[in-house]
């Protein structure tokens, strides 16, 4: 029998070193092995309280049809929905299967073989997985130090400024970024995006950006008006409790979008994803709920944790990131054979981190006991 092709060296350049997306655990294995004992799921940054009533209800009335037809191609009625939640043209908005896709999409569209992109140090996986998956040359600029007062290990802006040249094709920021849980404010932004050459387009993830409360920090969509490279990703998948549809969307020029449009798969979002975040965005008063829960429940976490003489990172999202001073894969061991899966940090490069998001109150309880056993 031939042996057929060798895949991995026949396969694209920057392919053949390039690593998958980590997902830290396989949690369906994980749920069989704890049937019937207490499992507490904090490693995934999903929203415990789940979706809107009105979601389940709008869930409840889906016929055949939407499982039998092709779904919007354009998702016009979802797109019409957040342009005008947004104050945005629905042109200015494209729909994707999660922000991952999206942030693919820009790479693939905007970045080629050797063009500088520029994010920074402990930012999230996917920007540097989508430069590689390109070819381009990743531009890493250190984080701030540990011991910063207000952002430890959060985007250094200034250094990002620095690093961004006449040649870079992409930059990327997250405001909250996932995994320190780090944020900077309305003004830190704008004098920051005022440093960007107008030619460069400038990524602002903002997955966590309904979980923010602090009245200093402001979407970037406010400030597209006067800095037009800036582009916006934001998913459904965190603070309106889908992460199982898989619905991210994008704010940017009609241009870029149209640009976007044209790599964008066909029916990238199915229709059941459409209608569900479409009674998603209806409700914002669950949100709000949400954003008010979450950020008492990282409160009393976050004490908890410094309690146990740990060094928690300040968060304005619905996980923290704790640093346990020392390598934390065995205490992330005995966490998970106790039943709290938490998410290693060591793909990040914070081999003495792990990120905690925040569950009901009962699977709080239940980390914090597993924690206190682990620490022993």
């Amino acid at each position: 029998m031939n042996a057929g092709p060798d895949y991995v060296a026949q396969a694209n350049p920057p392919l053949r070193k390039l690593v998958p997306y980590d997902p830290g655990h396989d949690l369906p294995a994980i749920r069989r092995q704890f049937v019937g004992h207490t499992l507490a799921e904090l490693g995934s940054n999903e929203n415990p309280w789940g979706p809107s009533p009105q979601v389940l209800e709008r869930f409840a009335r889906l016929d055949a049809s939407t499982l039998l037809r092709y779904p919007d191609p354009l998702g016009l009625d979802l797109r019409r929905a957040l342009a005008a939640q947004l104050g945005v043209s629905s042109d200015e908005i494209v729909l994707g299967n999660g922000s991952h896709e999206l942030l693919m999409l820009l790479a693939q569209a905007f970045a080629g073989p050797g063009d500088p992109v520029v994010f920074s140090e402990f930012g999230f996986a996917v920007f540097p997985i989508s430069t590689a998956t390109m070819g381009a040359t990743p531009v890493r600029v250190p984080a701030l130090p540990v011991d910063h007062p207000t952002a430890p290990r959060g985007h250094d802006l200034d250094a990002i400024a620095a690093a961004v040249t006449t040649e870079t094709k992409l930059v990327f920021i997250a405001n909250p970024n996932n995994p320190t849980g780090t944020w900077f404010s309305r003004t830190a932004l704008a004098d920051f995006l005022a440093k960007i050459p107008s030619h460069v387009p400038v990524v602002v993830d903002e997955a966590y950006q309904e979980y923010v409360t602090d009245p200093d920090v402001a979407s970037a969509i406010d400030l597209r008006a006067r800095f037009p490279n800036v582009i916006v990703t934001r998913t459904f998948s965190k603070a309106y409790g889908l992460a199982g549809l898989r619905v991210g969307y994008l704010v940017a020029a009609a241009d870029c979008c149209n640009v976007l449009n044209r790599v964008r798969e066909s029916f990238n979002v199915n229709g059941i994803a459409l209608a569900l975040a479409e009674a998603a965005l209806a409700d914002q008063a669950h949100v709000a709920s949400v954003r008010a829960h979450t950020q008492a429940q990282i409160a009393v976490l976050s004490r908890e944790i410094r309690g146990l003489d740990q060094f928690v990172h300040p968060s304005q999202t619905n996980f923290v990131l704790v640093d346990f001073g020392r390598e934390a894969a065995p205490i992330e061991a005995k966490l998970l054979a106790q039943g709290a899966v938490v998410r290693p940090m060591k793909g990040y490069g914070l081999p003495t981190c792990l990120r905690i998001n925040n569950g009901t109150e009962a699977d709080d309880a239940h980390l914090l006991h597993c924690l206190k056993e682990a620490l022993r």
